[in-house]
Formats: C-alpha cells, sequence, structure tokens
C-alpha cells in the first residue's frame, strides 16, 4: 500500500484514472493489524484496477478529521475523484471485497 500524508494524499486520491482505497489507521489499533494483511491480499488481486493506499491518524492528524477518521480503522473509497462510500471497522475479506465490487461496479 502506498503511504499517504497530507503533502501527497491530493494528488494521489485524485489524479489517474484508478478509483482509490486509503485505509485510516493508528500503530497502536490491534483492529488495524487485523485489517492490514486482509487488505494487502485484496491489493494482491485487484492492484490492476483499485489503488490502494494507507494513511495513518497519528501523523496526518488534519486528514483524519477531514475524512471523518475518528474510528480505526476508517476505509474511503474515492472514485472519479469523489469519496464514494466510507467503511470503518473489522470487516472480513469477502464481506470487504463484495462491497468494494459493488462501490467501483466491478464485476
Amino acid at each position: 500500500m502506498l503511504h499517504l500524508t497530507t503533502e501527497n494524499f491530493e494528488t494521489e486520491t485524485t489524479c489517474g484514472r484508478l478509483p482509490v482505497i486509503v485505509m485510516f489507521y493508528a500503530s497502536w489499533c490491534g483492529k488495524c493489524a487485523m485489517m492490514k494483511p486482509v487488505i494487502e491480499d485484496i491489493e494482491k488481486k485487484y492492484r490492476s484496477c483499485i489503488k490502494f493506499c494507507e494513511t495513518d491518524i497519528d501523523e496526518s492528524q488534519a486528514l483524519a478529521a477531514r475524512y471523518e477518521a475518528d474510528i480505526v480503522p476508517t476505509f474511503v473509497f474515492f472514485k472519479d475523484r469523489k469519496i464514494s462510500a466510507i467503511l470503518q471497522g473489522i470487516i472480513s475479506q469477502n464481506i470487504f471485497e463484495e462491497r468494494m465490487r459493488k462501490i467501483f461496479h466491478i464485476a
């Protein structure tokens, strides 16, 4: 996953043709640690059609506030430079993929 900060967030989420999923996380968050390998596994399957990124809420507090990532992990889905959906908490891999395909209209 590409690491995003306030310096590169806008460029990476609004430029390019691929939809983007940003995982807001914290290094101290056990639920985030549980979700990271799930997202990395999904990324392997979909990296040709979706860009996967991560943002540390402690490192980028303004971004966390802007995208209401007050619960971690928070997943923000961007399509056509706009927020398409926000999911929060622990989500099974099957459910996450199902919702992701629905949000991004992937068969």
